[in-house]
């Protein structure tokens, strides 16, 4: 794709999720579209100038504070909203009409070589803090919550979501946080009395 049209791709679908744009210039600005920017030009330069595109991805990270490595694959009308945080990993594979937001990081599981970073299929949205970690795939139209960890293939079409914070100590003192080992047995509990009361009725 030229970098005319790949840059107009990106202000027309920066401008249909951000509702906060007063102006097309605000776009010029964000640290999400620079970023990409450098990125479609150390991409092109990687395969043959590793150094160089490395050297041009560390400037727009310490400009934008997006870490975007030049390796990385990505598709059209990406959305890097906010941006502080996000690390996108050399061998990670974003296809079309993605949202990531502020702090997600797609990145890889110790040292495996090869493919080792996430693949994003199109109309996925990665909500704010999460870590997406390995060779796995986020199945197009998936959404995934702010904070969550993933580790495994996500289904298409499945919302994930991490487990709710909770309160363990308030104005009066510690708050007894209700061990999830002892109320599973309570429900299996609950639920043989159930199946027995109906096997009798029969």
């Amino acid at each position: 794709m030229q970098f005319i049209q790949f840059i107009k791709q990106e202000i027309e679908w920066i401008k249909h999720n951000d509702p906060s744009l007063s102006s097309t210039l605000e776009i010029w600005f964000m640290p999400g579209f620079r970023a990409l920017k450098t990125w479609y030009f150390t991409h092109k330069l990687y395969p043959r100038h590793p150094a160089l595109a490395r050297i041009l991805s560390l400037r727009a990270q310490q400009k934008t504070g997006i870490d975007i490595h030049p390796g990385a694959t990505i598709g059209e009308k990406v959305f890097i909203d906010h941006g502080s945080g996000v690390v996108i990993g050399e061998t990670c594979v974003i296809h079309d009409r993605v949202m990531i937001y502020q702090g997600v990081t797609l990145g890889a599981t110790g040292k495996v070589t090869g493919k080792r970073h996430p693949t994003i299929e199109s109309d996925v949205v990665i909500g704010a803090g999460s870590k997406i970690i390995g060779n796995i795939v986020l199945h197009h139209g998936c959404r995934i919550g702010a904070g969550s960890i993933i580790i495994k293939d996500v289904p298409a079409d499945t919302t994930m979501i991490p487990a709710p914070a909770y309160a363990i100590r308030n104005q009066y003192g510690r708050i007894d946080v209700p061990n999830i080992a002892s109320l599973e047995g309570k429900l299996n509990t609950v639920l043989r009395k159930l199946d027995d009361d109906g096997q009798r009725k029969k």
